[in-house]
């Protein structure tokens, strides 16, 4: 079943990249259709809080960092381009793409994919201080306008043994997020704090930030 949104937008203008802006300019109404360009179940849970029909799409992005890329871009290019890989089956869309990487110093902490894997990087995270970038891009591909935003969040982890950390792993199989602790189930009683603007950012979409670029789209919220 597809479910529309419906609401007002202005004709099509040359295509810009721009930072997420309150005063950008209210639709003329026509149909159009949200897009969460991710399959991720934590986002959904998360879009799913602002009430709205949307459809999911699953984008072939390479997440790969590039050779010198700082985490903060890599999380914008990668938002971006997770847009933009599904913007052509959605020609009248409001798109959502979404990337986190999370970094100690230099070293970038991914998806683990594998439990020893896991370990590791919680075995390095212990007693420190990790930023998670998470970025955001709302891409209208009637215009080919696009708001990105980055979000980030600083992660204190308390001081972890080797047998809780082996056990938090077993537990919850934190394989598919960056950084290998789940803040929104067990993995919060990891951590010593958290600090940033946006507590839902560190699950995967900052939603402050989202309502502020569907806002300046024109989406009625709340």
């Amino acid at each position: 079943m597809i479910l529309f949104l419906a609401y007002q937008v202005k004709a099509p203008e040359p295509a810009a990249d721009i930072r997420a802006d309150a005063s950008l300019r209210v639709r003329s109404q026509i149909p159009m259709k949200l897009v969460l360009a991710s399959t991720s179940a934590y986002r959904r849970m998360l879009l799913e809080r602002f009430g709205l029909p949307f459809e999911t799409a699953r984008p072939d992005v390479d997440e790969t960092p590039l050779s010198g890329e700082a985490p903060p871009a890599t999380a914008d290019r990668l938002a971006a381009e997770k847009a933009r890989a599904v913007a052509a089956q959605f020609p009248d869309a409001l798109v959502i793409g979404s990337d986190q990487v999370a970094h100690l110093g230099d070293e970038v902490f991914g998806k683990p994919g594998s439990v020893e894997r896991a370990v590791a990087q919680l075995k390095r995270m212990s007693g420190q201080t990790v930023v998670f970038h998470t970025s955001l891009a709302v891409l209208d591909t009637a215009t080919g306008r696009l708001q990105l935003e980055s979000v980030p969040t600083r992660v204190r982890f308390r001081e972890l043994g080797e047998a809780e950390i082996v056990r938090y792993v077993e537990k919850e199989r934190p394989l598919d997020c960056a950084g290998s602790a789940k803040s929104e189930g067990l993995g919060i009683t990891l951590l010593e704090s958290l600090s940033g603007d946006d507590p839902t950012a560190l699950v995967g979409l900052p939603l402050i930030a989202l309502a502020r670029m569907l806002r300046a789209e024109g989406v009625e919220l709340p």
